[in-house]
């Protein structure tokens, strides 16, 4: 059963592999790792591990934590389809019709983001323009200029950002709060999706 691990370990020689044999040790099998953010001598990375039935998460989350220095921030199934979707993969899918590159990028987003769900609105948050199917249909926010994190509520985590007249809005269920560099990122494919579209 695939599952999603994001861990913050420090970013010297060494940290991964101790993660990784730890995760192996408890009996989990890494299939992708990506790194998320790097800041103040740590790494945040996603790691995408496939658990076979029997063995609990808590195992792996207690092998990982006992190691100095890690500590994992989030794990949680991962209903993805198995592999991670890397940015440049998003893009070449938006060129392929550049007339749905908007639509398109909201449909790709909870595969690059590992999100529940993600919604394009208007403004007011009165309308949606396009949506995943898990998204809420009603939408609350304050006005949005840059990507930026949202209270979520009892059971999501989310984030918003400017989409030409429009705001896209994700969410993800329990967590992990979005991090500043997932905001940079969701900014930049934002703009590239309406420079393709035009």
């Amino acid at each position: 059963m695939p599952y999603l691990m994001r861990v913050e370990l420090p970013d010297v020689p060494g940290s991964l592999g101790r993660v990784a044999s730890a995760i192996g040790e408890a009996g989990g099998d890494i299939d992708a790792i990506e790194i998320v953010e790097k800041r103040d001598g740590y790494a945040v990375d996603d790691v995408l591990l496939e658990i076979p039935h029997g063995t609990m998460p808590d195992s792996i989350v207690s092998a990982c934590g006992v190691l100095d220095g890690v500590s994992v921030l989030w794990i949680n199934r991962y209903a993805a389809g198995g592999n991670l979707f890397l940015d440049l993969e998003v893009v070449e899918s938006l060129t392929e019709d550049p007339s749905t590159a908007r639509d398109r990028l909201v449909d790709l987003l909870p595969i690059a983001f590992r999100v529940d769900w993600a919604a394009r609105v208007t403004a007011d948050g009165g309308r949606v323009v396009h949506a995943t199917d898990a998204a809420p249909t009603t939408f609350s926010f304050e006005p949005v200029t840059e990507p930026v994190r949202l209270p979520g509520d009892d059971v999501y985590v989310e984030c918003a950002a400017p989409f030409g007249d429009d705001v896209v809005l994700m969410g993800r269920r329990g967590g992990p709060e979005f991090l500043d560099s997932e905001l940079a990122r969701l900014e930049h494919l934002l703009g590239l999706a309406i420079t393709i579209s035009r």
